[in-house]
């Protein structure tokens, strides 16, 4: 099991979020922590997963949870850089497609 991580930085209009290691049931209130403190410190939040390893249906529960709260405060939360297992858990579930950033966000990443 990788270690998990939730790193955040804050820049001007927006917050991103920087995951590594595992997101599972077993660091599923920290991860969902983190992520509901960026939401409430900005109405655009990045979810950088380039060093996530696993995600499982606890993690992906996290997103929703965050992109909720988001969208409850009139924000948004975008997930960048997924790759691999991760990536397809995304794609599976749809959010890929709904927590993909916008298309400036994209080439700047």
């Amino acid at each position: 099991m990788a270690s998990f991580e939730a790193r955040t930085a804050a820049e001007p209009g927006r917050v991103t979020v920087f995951l590594s290691g595992d997101c599972d049931l077993t660091v599923r209130d920290r991860l969902t922590a983190a992520l509901l403190d960026a939401v409430s410190r900005s109405t655009a939040v990045f979810v950088d997963v380039a060093a996530v390893g696993f995600l499982d249906s606890t993690g992906v529960h996290a997103l929703v949870t965050a992109h909720h709260a988001a969208r409850g405060r009139g924000g948004r939360l975008y997930v960048r850089n997924a790759t691999g297992p991760v990536a397809a858990v995304l794609d599976l579930t749809g959010l890929a497609t709904l927590l993909q950033a916008p298309s400036e966000e994209r080439r700047h990443a």
